[in-house]
């Protein structure tokens, strides 16, 4: 299974005043920091190697989660440093540690697909990069994306659009030569990547059925919280 960079450096500004004090990923859900919630799923799902893109407080996580060997993974670190370097640039900076391809996901969400299944239709697609894509008509949030014959047609986050009837579901796939070229240090945002690839006919999609979790938000952090402690029951 490919490596997983997880985005776990922004200030969670919609989560305040919980996030002046903890970082999102350490936010209590349904009786433990969300992380360690994030970290058993990718285990059940094959992964073996984490790093944990940080930044706001990110020394919290690192003391929390160590070498991850609590969860059956192994757990590295890659920093901002004394920028924010936005979700590009901090996966940029993480690429020495990542392998080639590798899957990408959010410090808040959680996202209970089939990897092996979103990994094969990348393989099969002959396309540099995935976004996992949710029809959504703006049921759980704007929806932008335009998807087609499995392929992302257009990526779009400013507004919403009769023919964006899909949303980014959260997982998504990279090869390191997308952001290879850009300069170490540079401050840029994942979601251009995906929108430049996507109107460049580069960006491969997968369609999951199922709704995703986040706790981006209040109302996202209960209703993460109710799903969890549903899931633990089973």
């Amino acid at each position: 299974m490919l490596s997983v960079a997880i985005l776990a450096g922004g200030l969670a500004t919609r989560l305040r005043p919980i996030s002046d004090r903890v970082p999102k990923s350490l936010v209590e859900v349904a009786g433990r920091p969300f992380v360690r919630w994030q970290l058993d799923l990718l285990r059940e799902q094959g992964v073996e190697d984490v790093i944990l893109c940080v930044g706001h407080l990110g020394e919290q996580v690192e003391a929390e989660v160590g070498d991850g060997a609590a969860h059956g993974l192994r757990v590295r670190y890659s920093r901002d440093g004394a920028r924010p370097l936005g979700t590009g640039g901090a996966l940029r900076q993480a690429l020495p540690l990542l392998g080639d391809p590798f899957f990408v996901l959010y410090g808040d969400s959680y996202l209970p697909v089939d990897f092996g299944e979103v990994l094969r239709r990348f393989e099969a697609s002959g396309r540099p990069a995935l976004m996992t894509v949710l029809h959504n008509l703006g049921k759980w949030d704007k929806s932008n994306v335009c998807y087609r014959d499995g392929r992302v047609v257009e990526y779009d986050r400013r507004g919403p659009r009769p023919e964006l009837e899909h949303v980014d579901f959260g997982l998504g796939i990279l090869s390191a030569r997308l952001l290879a070229a850009r300069p170490a240090g540079e401050a840029f945002d994942l979601a251009d990547v995906y929108r430049d690839l996507s109107l460049a006919g580069e960006l491969a999609g997968h369609e999951v059925q199922q709704r995703f979790y986040e706790i981006g938000s209040h109302r996202g952090l209960e209703e993460t919280a109710a799903f969890l402690r549903e899931r633990s029951k089973t």
